[in-house]
C-alpha cells in the first residue's frame, strides 16, 4: 500500500506551492523504484496519504503522464509504467549533449572556487558507505548540478529532471551493482578538464561518463525485465 515517504528529501515547505511538491514526491519515488511499474495509483488515496484535496493529485497524475512515468487508463486508474528502453537511450543522447556543452562552459572559466567544491562532492562520494548507492546518487546530482549553475545553465539543468528520469529509474534499480569506484575516477577526470581550463578534455570526460549505460543497459533489461518495455533503441550500442 502507498504510504508517505519520510526521509529528508520529502520535506515540504509550507510557504511553497504544494503542486510542484507533491509531483517532485511522486516521481521521485517512482525514479527511486519505490513505486514498481504496474502499481496502481489512486487519486483518493493519494490525496489521502498527503492530506491534500484531489485536484492538485489530478494534476501531478497527467503531469508525470507527459513525463512517461505513468498511464492514465480511462475507468480502470492510474498505473506506474515500465521503463521504456527507447526513451531512457533517447534520454542518454540529449543530457550527452547538454551536458558536453555546460562542462564546457565551465572548464573555460577554470574557477578555482568550483574546483574546490567539484573535488569536496567527490571526497563524499568517496566517503559514502559501499552499497548507499542513494546517498552516492545524491552527490552524483549534486556534482552536475554544480557545473550547470557555474556554466550559468541552471535553467537548462532544471528541464533535464524530466528528460532523464527513465535513466534515472535504471540506476536506482541497480544500485546494489553501482560502479563506485568507476564513477569516482570518471568525475575525477572531469575535475581535473575543468581545473586546467581545458574545454576538449572535458567535453571527452563527460562524454565517457554518460556513455557508460551504452553498454550497460542491454545486461540491465536481461536482469530486471520486468522492469521494461521492449524496445529498438538498447538492441544496438550507439556509435561513438
Amino acid at each position: 500500500m502507498l504510504a508517505r515517504a519520510s526521509d529528508s528529501e520529502e520535506a515540504w515547505d509550507a510557504a511553497a506551492p504544494i503542486g510542484p511538491q507533491l509531483l517532485r514526491s511522486l516521481r521521485g519515488r517512482i525514479v527511486r523504484t519505490e513505486l514498481s511499474p504496474g502499481a496502481r495509483l489512486s487519486e483518493q488515496d493519494v490525496a489521502a496519504i498527503y492530506r491534500l484535496s484531489r485536484q492538485p493529485v489530478r494534476e501531478a497524475f497527467i503531469r508525470l503522464a507527459e513525463e512517461g512515468l505513468v498511464e492514465i487508463r480511462p475507468q480502470r486508474g492510474t498505473f506506474v509504467r515500465k521503463i521504456s528502453e527507447d526513451e531512457v537511450m533517447d534520454a542518454r543522447f540529449v543530457r550527452e549533449a547538454i551536458e558536453a556543452d555546460i562542462v564546457r562552459a565551465a572548464a573555460r572559466q577554470a574557477d578555482p572556487a568550483l574546483v574546490r567544491e567539484l573535488r569536496h562532492l567527490v571526497e563524499r562520494q568517496a566517503a559514502t558507505a559501499d552499497g548507499d548507492a542513494f546517498a552516492f546518487m545524491r552527490l552524483d546530482e549534486a556534482f552536475h548540478r554544480l557545473i550547470a549553475d557555474a556554466a550559468g545553465r541552471r535553467r537548462a539543468w532544471t528541464i533535464l529532471q524530466t528528460i532523464k528520469a527513465q535513466m534515472d529509474r535504471v540506476r536506482y534499480l541497480t544500485a546494489a551493482e553501482f560502479p563506485k569506484d568507476l564513477l569516482i575516477t570518471q568525475h575525477l577526470a572531469i575535475v581535473a578538464a575543468v581545473e586546467t581550463g581545458d574545454a576538449d578534455s572535458a567535453e571527452a570526460a563527460m562524454r565517457q561518463h554518460l556513455r557508460k549505460i551504452l553498454q550497460d543497459l542491454p545486461a540491465i533489461v536481461a536482469a530486471h525485465p520486468l522492469f521494461f518495455e521492449p524496445g529498438a533503441s538498447a538492441a544496438a550500442v550507439e556509435a561513438d
